[in-house]
This record gives structure tokens, sequence and C-alpha cells, in this order.
């Protein structure tokens, strides 16, 4: 009777050792997106239900939009001023400017004549004792600020006459670059408000409701995307060192009777627990390897997240 168990034991330690036969284990996927919100403004809109099929572009969830509005009509006017700002500044000063400050020179220069003309008078009179000291103090006082009125007047007008500073223009130039840029930033965020399908898929969860108020970076929508299905399983080390990028592969999942074609499309290079250096030869077979395997097979109707199986029938044992 001991020789018979014996011999059993043997066989189930030889069928052990095929790993051709070792099935990883793990769940039938298709690629996930989760939609976050980027404001934490209120929803007032959700325009599917899980289960919708959608396609690129199509809105999802709808936030209020009121103050991105808002915000973008103030961008917009400061744009148009600092842009009017920076014309006026190219243009350099115009024709009725540079005449007004003529104007002004003149006036200026004829009070300086007229305050030059009361200090020679003064002083003529003051060399005949005919005027106080006072008197001729108020007169030089009266030309020296009519002098400085008519440097001044210079000063203006020669300025109009070369124009606008390159360094303004530059200023004017920079105010207006801040002012754009200021409602691109704001454009986006007004379009970010509606949450949009990036991929043609099918919608699994909605997490909010209307009226909810989500904060900034929260998920608002689970999109999975159409395509390509995949294994996630994980590979144990033995199997591991004899398998490769576009290996075949043979996915079992409940429900079929026969398996279905499979390609290795990537495996971790690093075991999903202990490392391999803190284990002896003995415990590092039991290592896990994450590994995706594409399902080849024409089928559209594959569910996902059902527990499946993948074999490597190219491997020797």
């Amino acid at each position: 009777m001991n020789r018979i168990v014996v011999i059993a034991l043997a066989i189930a330690l030889v069928g052990c050792d095929d790993i051709s036969d070792v099935r990883s284990l793990g769940t039938l996927e298709r690629d996930r997106i989760q939609l976050v919100a980027d404001s934490n403004e209120p929803i007032t809109r959700v325009l599917v239900r899980e289960g919708d099929r959608v396609a690129v572009g199509d809105i999802l969830v709808q936030q209020d939009m009121t103050r991105a509005e808002i915000a973008l009509v103030k961008a917009r006017a400061d744009e148009a001023a600092a842009l009017s700002a920076l014309s006026e500044a190219e243009a350099g000063p115009r024709a009725q400017q540079i005449s007004q400050a003529r104007a002004r020179l003149q006036a200026a220069t004829s009070n300086k004549r007229t305050a030059r003309f009361e200090l020679d008078r003064d002083l003529e009179l003051a060399e005949r004792n005919l005027v106080s000291q006072n008197s001729l103090d108020l007169s030089q006082g009266k030309y020296d600020e009519a002098r400085a009125k008519e440097n001044e007047a210079k000063a203006a007008l020669n300025e109009l006459l070369e124009g606008t500073r390159s360094e303004t223009i530059d200023q004017a130039r920079a105010r207006h670059a801040a002012a754009a840029a200021n409602v691109a930033d704001l454009e986006v965020a007004l379009a970010r408000s509606s949450i949009r399908a990036p991929v043609v898929g099918s919608i699994e969860a909605l997490p909010y409701k209307i009226g909810e108020r989500p904060q900034a970076g929260a998920t608002v929508a689970v999109l999975l995307a159409s395509g390509r299905t995949y294994a996630r399983v994980h590979v144990s080390e033995p199997l591991r060192t004899q398998l490769a990028v576009g290996d075949d592969a043979d996915i079992w999942i409940d429900g079929r009777a026969g398996p279905l074609g499979g390609k290795l499309r990537w495996i971790s290079a690093d075991a999903a627990f202990t490392p391999y250096f803190a284990l002896n030869q003995h415990d590092r077979s039991r290592l896990s390897y994450l590994a995706e395997v594409d399902v080849v097979s024409e089928d559209d109707d594959l569910p996902v997240g059902v527990p499946t199986e993948v074999s490597f029938p190219g491997i020797d044992p």
C-alpha cells in the first residue's frame, strides 16, 4: 500500500515540474480612464448613464461655467486694452499732440520775454532808487519761473519729436502678451468645465450627481476604453525565466469551451512582493511577476473584470 502512495506522489511531482501546464491567474481587463474635475464648481448636467457607449469628444459631465465665463470676459477686455496701448506706443505721438506741444512752447517763450522785459524795467528803476528791492526780487523770480517753464516745454516737444522709446514699446508688448496668455488660460479652464470623452468607450462609473460639488482633481467619470482587451495575470518565478514579450498564450475564462488566443505584451521586471535577493533558492519559486497578455481573437463582447487563467503552450517544460 505504501509503495502505491509513493508512486502516486512521484507522478504528481513530475506533473508539477511541467511549467507549460501551469496557468497564471488574473482578470480580463480593458483600459480604465478616470476623468477628473478641473475645478470645484458644482455639476449642472450629467449627460450619460452608466453603460452608455460614447464617442471621442462627447460631453459626459458639465460643471457650472458662470465664474469661468465672467473671468474670461474681463480677461478679454484687459487684452483689448493692452493691445490698444501697444498700438499707441508703436504708432508714436499724433500730429495734434506735437502741435499742442509747439503751442505750449510758444506760450512759454512769450511769458519769458514778458518777464524779462519787466525785470529789465525794474533793474533800470532800481538804479535810480525808484523801486524797492522786494519788487526787484519778485520780478527776478517771475523771470526764472518763466524760463524754467520754457525749458520744460522744449523738452516735452523734443520727446514727442523723437517718438516712443523702445523700452516703452517693449513694456507694452509684454503687458499685451501677459493679457493674451491669461485669456488662453481661462479659455482652457472654461473648456475643461465640460468633461469630455477622450476615447471611444463605455461609461463604467459616475460618482457624482447633479448639484454636487466635487473637489478639484476628483474623479467624476470612469470610462472603459474600447479596443484592446487583455489579461492581467501574475506569473510565477520559474515561468518568468522562460517568458519573453511576444510569446503566444492561451487565455481561459469561465463559460467558454476553448481558450482565446493571446500574446504576451508586457511583463514586469520586478517581483510584486518580496524582492528575490531576500529569499533563498526554495522560496524564490514563490515570487510573482505582473504580466499583461493581449487578446488577439476577434471578440468585442468579452466581459471585463472576470477571473481568467493564462497558459503558455510554447514554453518547454
